[in-house]
């Protein structure tokens, strides 16, 4: 294939994405079964032809970033934000509270976030800001239509409540829920994070980092929060050691800003 540094220096000039931050084993494999895909022969000529084939730029990002997404995936962390952290956060910041969901995927997260929310608050007081690296899963997101796998977690009233059977196994969120979320891309190595937030949720995206680039990234968090904000992340990825990032332990997966 050739050399896999100067294709990482080159794919950063071109994408912005720094593919040093990301498990290298893994994703180089990813990388070369895309390349074999798309019948070329080696590093330099695959990044020659993303430069001028637009098509096969977006692929190469859409395959890059994961899109593993479903709703209310880990019910138990969706009641335990329901019970406990709305109501604290609540408590803290008033109800109008500032919510990023970072790494959003397919929508399916702060679209959750949307719903639970609105067991508090009037859906038309409601605002997410969604970001994700990727141009088609955003598209995809502000689409707003789910196969019935993706809606297989969530409770049964708020998918009578927010969405509409279309064909035998698609389903569209409400209208109102989508107004709810602002998307736009964003890239977590590089890109400013949002100021101010009083919940940033960012879940099963930071195990395909490496241990410097979540290092990095668990700051910028720390930063983008308001004083006892709350950072929720995903099943497997607890932070070891909360307060070497000024964090401490809120719950199992939610971290408070000290």
């Amino acid at each position: 294939m050739g050399d896999y540094e100067k294709f990482k220096q080159k794919i950063f000039q071109l994408t912005k994405i720094d593919l040093s931050c990301y498990k290298e084993r893994q994703m180089k494999r990813r990388i070369d079964s895309l390349i074999v895909k798309a019948k070329i022969q080696n590093y330099d000529d695959y990044v020659e032809a993303l430069k001028t084939n637009k098509e096969l730029l977006e692929e190469f990002v859409a395959y890059l970033t994961i899109n593993v997404s479903e709703f209310y995936r880990n019910p138990e962390q969706w009641r335990l934000l329901e019970q406990d952290v709305f109501p604290y956060l609540f408590e803290k910041f008033g109800q109008n509270i500032k919510i990023w969901s970072a790494a959003c995927s397919t929508g399916d997260e702060p679209y959750t976030l949307v719903m639970v929310l609105a067991k508090f608050v009037p859906l038309n007081r409601i605002q997410i800001i969604a970001t994700d690296i990727d141009k088609q899963v955003l598209e995809k997101a502000q689409l707003g239509i789910y196969d019935e796998k993706s809606l297989k977690g969530l409770p049964e009233d708020l998918k009578k409540k927010y969405f509409h059977k279309i064909g035998d196994h698609s389903y569209q969120i409400s209208e109102d829920v989508k107004k709810c979320v602002k998307f736009s891309q964003h890239n977590l190595l590089k890109d400013a994070y949002p100021e101010r937030c009083d919940l940033i949720v960012c879940r099963n995206v930071m195990i395909y980092f490496t241990e410097e680039a979540k290092q990095v990234m668990y700051q910028k968090f720390n930063d983008s929060l308001k004083k006892d904000g709350i950072l929720f992340v995903g099943s497997t990825e607890q932070i070891i050691a909360p307060n070497v990032y000024h964090f401490s332990t809120y719950r199992s997966f939610f971290y408070k800003k000290e």
